[in-house]
């Protein structure tokens, strides 16, 4: 029973692995089939545009003049490695705490989102670009936004964590 308890549980987690992919999938589908290279179309008063590009490199670009064989290397085989690794952490430590296991999931589906375009189409198709003045974005995908999810799940467990880790070993104080 609890063998099964803890594969349904592990299922759930794929699940979310799963949902975060499939968004990220397909809004890049629509992005592609609708909006054409460096095209900007306003969402809210050119504060939120959808602007596709093709991302050789990773985040903002970073290592797209790298040669070939090192970007590969770097962008693809190693974060395949990492997601894999990721995949086995979340199966082999089933008791992590929950916020933890779904910030996990996360960002590993957003990093199999950005992996797959990489191998299918040997760049990663970015079109979200954000500018309000005080917080402005590059030109990011879902994929990226479950990352950040994902790192922000994580920070906040942490948090959460030493909270609750400094409220066991600090003495209650007394009020006199």
């Amino acid at each position: 029973m609890i063998n099964q308890k803890k594969s349904i549980k592990f299922a759930l987690l794929l699940v979310i692995v799963a949902l975060n992919l499939g968004c990220d999938q397909v809004s890049k589908v629509i992005a592609r089939k609708n909006i054409q290279p460096y095209e900007q179309i306003s969402i809210i008063k050119d504060r939120f545009t959808l602007t596709k590009v093709e991302n050789t490199g990773a985040f903002l670009s970073a290592g797209s003049n790298l040669p070939n064989f090192v970007r590969i290397t770097l962008l693809t085989i190693l974060p395949i490695l990492v997601l894999a690794y990721g995949l086995w952490f979340l199966y082999s430590n089933r008791n992590l705490p929950q916020l933890m296991q779904i910030g996990v999931c996360f960002l590993i589906g957003g990093g199999i989102g950005n992996i797959y375009d990489r191998i299918v189409y040997g760049s990663v198709t970015d079109f979200l670009h954000m500018d309000f003045v005080l917080f402005k974005t590059g030109i990011f995908n879902m994929a990226d936004v479950s990352i950040m999810t994902g790192i922000g799940l994580l920070l906040l467990q942490t948090l959460l964590a030493k909270k609750e880790e400094k409220q066991i070993t600090s003495p209650e104080q007394s009020i006199d």
